[in-house]
């Protein structure tokens, strides 16, 4: 079992070596990278692939997004002290723990018992930050509405129920699946309209659930 000392050194070089070089700038996101525990988030077997930035398997055809692919997310959902955000996809709840971690209310959603269950335990004592079990395509409209919605990976489409959980004004960060390419993308709510724009080709986990209906067109 490697050290906590190790950790903590593979945390700076994640930081330095992989965050920084993929253009990664917002100080918020590199400072809670630098603090939250990565391999708190990852089976015990696996913890040595915590800080490569690859997806780390949780099981189930489940996994955990590369690094930099949620340091690009995050920096792109642009995160306040303030927020209220809801993360769908939260699997073991890392990605939920950075925005805590930040200052925001997080809501953290996972429709996975067993990845539920997981993310719950490794958030013990993060504050701000609660774990809800229930089907991601649906998001949580009783936590809602919130000033950010975080999709912790790659979908066909955002539901019409999830878009309606964003405040007007409100930032929106996934991951996309265009003819079977997946891009990082924002957005931003005004009115009833939500529209993404794709900024980076990136490997993200692909999120069950989210299958195009019939007749969509991103």
């Amino acid at each position: 079992m490697m050290s906590e000392v190790n950790f903590e050194t593979m945390r700076r070089s994640m930081v330095d070596s992989q965050l920084r070089t993929s253009g990664v700038t917002d100080p918020a996101v590199l400072a809670a990278m630098g603090a939250v525990a990565r391999e708190s988030f990852v089976p015990d077997d696996r913890a040595g692939m915590a800080y490569i930035d690859r997806r780390v398997p949780l099981g189930a055809g489940r996994a955990l997004n590369p690094p930099v692919a949620t340091a690009l997310l995050l920096e792109a959902l642009a995160p306040r002290s303030d927020d209220k955000i809801l993360v769908i996809g939260a699997a073991t709840g890392y990605a939920a723990a950075l925005l805590g971690q930040i200052g925001a209310a997080v809501i953290a959603l996972e429709e996975d018992k067993t990845l539920a269950d997981f993310a719950g335990q490794a958030l013990a004592g993060h504050a701000h930050v609660s774990v809800v079990n229930a089907p991601l395509a649906e998001g949580w409209a009783r936590g809602g509405l919130y000033d950010a919605i975080l999709i912790d990976g790659a979908v066909a489409h955002v539901p019409d129920a999830i878009k309606a959980q964003l405040k007007d004004g409100g930032r929106i960060a996934a991951g996309i699946i265009e003819r079977g390419v997946t891009r990082l993308a924002s957005g931003r709510k005004a009115g009833d309209a939500l529209a993404l724009t794709d900024f980076l080709d990136a490997d993200a986990v692909v999120l069950p659930g989210f299958d195009n209906p019939s007749g969509f067109v991103f």
